[in-house]
């Protein structure tokens, strides 16, 4: 393939693959990098183009694989506890039950910030930034198994103390 077919054939693709991007991402800065990643990509395999039976379908499908990739990267994670998109029954609540949501985020959080500060600082970089365990020792410059023995040791301290809160109302 040649720039002039790219032109033609590719290139006009990208509002459609930006608007599919943006779908999965939610984020239209996100959205564009995406579609110029898959852009990148499809010029980079422009020699095996021609094999393709169905060239639409098959960028699509790039930008499919790169839009999960995004949502999937370190970078593009929640890191706000109380931001749950995933959860359907939000029109459906009581304010009961929304007020009995919100405190136990609280108390969740109260928790985190009572745990030691290896400890929190491992679990927030885990559970709330998604990064990997080599990611975590790297960047605090400690022993990977010191990693998941902090990890595993918060990860408790937090069960138990719900555990404890939901036993005995303490």
């Amino acid at each position: 393939m040649d720039v002039s077919r790219f032109k033609e054939e590719v290139l006009p693709l990208k509002n459609k693959l930006f608007r599919f991007s943006l779908h999965i991402v939610k984020d239209e800065e996100l959205a564009k990098d995406v579609v110029q990643e898959s852009l990148i990509k499809v010029w980079e395999k422009r020699d095996e183009l021609n094999q393709i039976q169905n060239l639409e379908a098959w960028c699509m499908q790039v930008t499919r694989n790169k839009s999960l990739d995004k949502l999937r990267s370190k970078h593009v994670k929640k890191t706000d506890l109380f931001e749950v998109e995933l959860d359907t029954r939000k029109e459906r609540d009581t304010p009961f039950v929304v007020t009995e949501r919100g405190d136990l985020m609280k108390r969740i959080m109260d928790l985190i910030e009572d745990l030691p500060d290896r400890q929190r600082e491992v679990m927030h970089l885990r559970d709330i930034e998604g990064y990997a365990y080599k990611e975590i020792a790297d960047m605090l410059g400690i022993d990977i198994n010191l990693v998941k023995t902090n990890l595993f040791r918060a990860r408790r301290k937090l069960k138990e103390s719900l555990m404890k809160v939901d036993a005995y109302g303490l």
